[in-house]
C-alpha cells in the first residue's frame, strides 16, 4: 500500500510544470514560481518529493534534496504527467528519482546489516529494502524541498531549528511523514537530519527508540569511518582524522537498540 502525504501542491504547481519548457527548472522565473517560503537569503522551493511509502519499514533521511536531485524529481513529475498519470503516481515515479544507489547504497546495507537491522525488519538482507517494487524504504530529508542559501545548497547552515522557515518544513512536512509512518525505523544521514529527528522526539511526535542514530555516513569520502564501523580496518590502522570512539559507541547502541526491537521468537 502506498500514499501520498496529504497535500494540494502537486495540484497546485501539476499544470506549471507540466508547461514548462526551459532547460532547468530551479532558476528565474520559474524558480521564483515554485517557492514556497522565503527569508533572507534561504529559499526553499516545491520539487514533486511529497510521495510516501506506507508500507515502509525504514526511513532514511538527509538533509535537504539537492538542485539536481531536485530537478531530476521535477523532470520525472512532468514525464509521469505526460504520460497520462495522476498526481499521486506522478509523485510516486518522482520520488523513485532519488532512490540511493552504488557506493551509498553498499555502504548503507553492509553496516545495516552489521547491527542487526534486517532481523528487526524481516528480511534477509537489508538490500531487500530498496526493491522498488515492493516500497520497503522510504527516502526523505528533514527538509523535505530544496533549500538554498543565497543560491547554494543548503549543507546544514544556518540552524534548521533556529531558523523559523526551516523549523516549520520540519515540525509541519517532516512530522507528517512521522505519523504517517509509525512503526517505521528511521535512520538520519548525519548529525543535522538526527537532531531534526530528535526534535520531533521531544515534541512527543516520534518514539526516540526508533532513531537509528549515529551511523556514520554513507559517502563515499566516509570510507574509513566505514570500514572501522565493519571491522574491516583495525584501530592501529586509523588515521588521525578519525576517532574510533565514538563509531564504538554508536555501533554498540545501535545494536542494543536494534536487538530491543526485534520480534518475539
Amino acid at each position: 500500500m502506498d500514499a501520498t502525504v496529504p497535500t494540494d501542491l502537486a495540484a497546485r504547481y501539476a499544470s506549471l510544470v507540466a508547461a514548462h519548457r526551459g532547460s532547468a527548472f530551479l532558476e528565474g522565473n520559474m524558480l521564483e514560481a515554485l517557492t514556497l517560503d522565503r527569508a533572507g537569503s534561504l529559499t526553499a522551493a516545491w520539487s514533486a518529493f511529497d510521495h510516501v511509502a506506507l508500507s515502509a519499514r525504514l526511513v532514511i533521511v538527509g538533509i535537504t534534496p539537492g538542485r539536481q536531485q531536485a530537478e531530476n524529481a521535477l523532470v520525472a513529475f512532468r514525464q509521469a504527467l505526460a504520460g497520462g498519470a495522476s498526481h499521486s503516481e506522478a509523485l510516486r515515479r518522482a520520488k523513485l528519482t532519488g532512490a540511493f544507489s552504488g557506493p551509498m547504497r553498499e555502504n548503507l546495507v553492509a553496516m545495516g546489516n552489521h547491527i542487526g537491522l534486517p532481523q528487526v525488519l524481516c528480511v534477509q538482507s537489508v538490500a531487500e529494502v530498496f526493491d522498488p517494487r515492493r516500497e520497503l524504504v522510504h527516502l526523505t530529508s528533514a527538509l523535505r524541498h530544496p533549500v538554498f542559501v543565497a543560491g547554494e545548497n543548503y549543507h546544514g547552515a544556518p540552524d534548521m531549528l533556529r531558523t523559523p522557515i526551516l523549523r516549520r518544513m520540519v515540525e509541519t512536512l517532516l512530522a507528517e511523514e512521522v505519523r504517517a509512518l509509525p512503526q517505521a525505523l528511521w535512520l538520519p544521514l548525519g548529525p543535522k537530519p538526527a537532531a531534526a529527528l530528535t526534535h520531533l522526539a521531544h515534541l512527543g511526535i516520534l518514539d526516540r527508540d526508533r532513531i537509528l542514530d549515529g551511523l556514520p555516513h554513507p559517502s563515499g569520502a566516509n570510507a574509513e569511518r566505514v570500514a572501522y564501523f565493519l571491522g574491516r580496518k583495525a584501530r592501529a590502522a586509523l588515521s588521525a582524522k578519525t576517532r574510533p570512539e565514538p563509531i564504538d559507541e554508536a555501533r554498540e547502541r545501535l545494536a542494543a537498540r536494534l536487538a530491543s526491537l526485534r520480534p518475539a521468537a
